[in-house]
């Protein structure tokens, strides 16, 4: 009877530990709800966008050449019966902004929302100033919002002198905190003209779609979830839910499903940070480079089941990597089966104390190779 044998030889994995190596998700996909890895169509947020005046600053607002500035300030004054020639206009403490804000789905008028102020002219700071009524428009050209109120800028200033300028923070761009008030509702439809539900996937993919409506199926007999791309399920309302279609996309979203994600590593070269799911395999390769010597290869065995037994003969594969550094002799040998997970080679690189821009280089070489299954992401 001849077995496999499994070896392992591990130096210490810190020594040197240059290399943060976060291995994520190793074992097979937890699940997670139907709401988590996907959204139904057409419930989402919206963006505003306005133009407006923030008033007060203390010498640090737009100049006399931002005619702009100038402009809207005269044709505020005139709004109150103030006749003014802009040639005329000498003032510091007012600059022109540009005001943004995004509405949550199925926001109602009245609600109070939170608006980010940017300054649009050469205004130095918009500290201690205070945003005019401001009307906020969608990409329909219809007014949604208004905004107003104080500025601020999360503990910013500026302080002025003779010659001189102290600045903390970034100081042309802050926050009005609730002081987007919400004037009229957008709106939002979960149905399509067909009476079904679309639930659009975040991270489209062939398999999670699959898996989306095969779940939905086997709770929802009557829903016949159906996939139409990697990115959409599309799902019929049941004659029970036809006056209750919010209860029904509530039962959909808690289903829990398996997402499926394809084999990807990050390296991030500044911080050494290297991530990988689970999914990522390595083929037999040797690789040479800066003195470290990597082998991977497969070696067949045989496991023979006792006399008598009701086993059977089966053939084993044993997989074993082997990290040489010729300078110190320092050796790892780490065993796996067929295709072996790139994060023994990563454990065995920073035991040996590899640079990250060394492990960069080796991954790039296994990519060209052909040995490493998976996307290389550098950052």
């Amino acid at each position: 009877m001849k077995t496999a044998k499994k070896k392992i030889s591990l130096v210490p994995l810190f020594r040197l530990g240059v290399i943060v190596c976060l291995m994520c998700c190793w074992s097979i996909a937890q699940a997670a709800r139907i709401k988590d890895v996907a959204h139904v169509e057409g419930v989402r947020s919206n963006q505003l966008l306005g133009y407006g005046l923030v008033m007060g600053l203390d010498g640090t607002g737009d100049r006399q050449n931002t005619e702009f500035t100038v402009q809207t300030l005269t044709n505020l004054l005139q709004e109150y019966q103030i006749r003014v020639d802009p040639r005329d206009v000498r003032v510091k403490n007012v600059a022109a902004v540009i005001v943004t804000a995004e509405v949550p789905p199925y926001v109602q008028p009245g609600t109070r929302l939170d608006a980010v102020v940017s300054s649009l002219g050469d205004a130095r700071s918009l500290s201690g100033g205070t945003l005019l009524l401001t009307p906020l428009r969608g990409a329909d050209g219809r007014v949604y919002a208004v905004a107003q109120g104080p500025v601020s800028l999360g503990g910013g200033y500026t302080a002025l002198g003779v010659g001189a300028r102290i600045s903390k923070n970034h100081q042309t761009v802050g926050r009005v905190t609730a002081g987007v008030l919400v004037e009229r509702p957008i709106p939002t439809e979960i149905l399509t003209a067909e009476g079904a539900v679309r639930i659009n996937v975040k991270q489209p993919d062939f398999t999670t779609a699959q898996r989306i409506a095969a779940t939905i199926n086997a709770a929802l007999p009557e829903a016949g979830a159906r996939p139409l791309s990697p990115g959409v399920v599309t799902v019929t309302l049941p004659r029970a839910y036809h006056q209750d279609p919010v209860a029904f996309v509530a039962a959909l979203e808690v289903l829990e499903v398996s997402p499926d994600a394809p084999a990807r590593v990050v390296v991030n070269e500044r911080t050494g940070t290297v991530i990988m799911g689970h999914a990522v395999r390595i083929a037999p390769v040797a690789v040479a480079h800066a003195g470290l010597h990597i082998t991977v290869k497969t070696e067949l065995g045989v496991s023979q089941p006792p006399p008598l037994s009701r086993g059977e003969t089966v053939v084993v594969p044993d997989t074993t990597i082997v990290v040489e550094e010729p300078d110190n002799r320092q050796l790892v040998e780490l065993p796996g089966g067929p295709g072996v997970e790139l994060r023994e080679i990563v454990l065995a690189l920073n035991a040996l104390g590899v640079t990250p821009r060394d492990l960069i280089a080796i991954f790039e070489a296994l990519k060209e190779a052909g040995a490493l299954q998976a996307e290389l992401v550098i950052m």
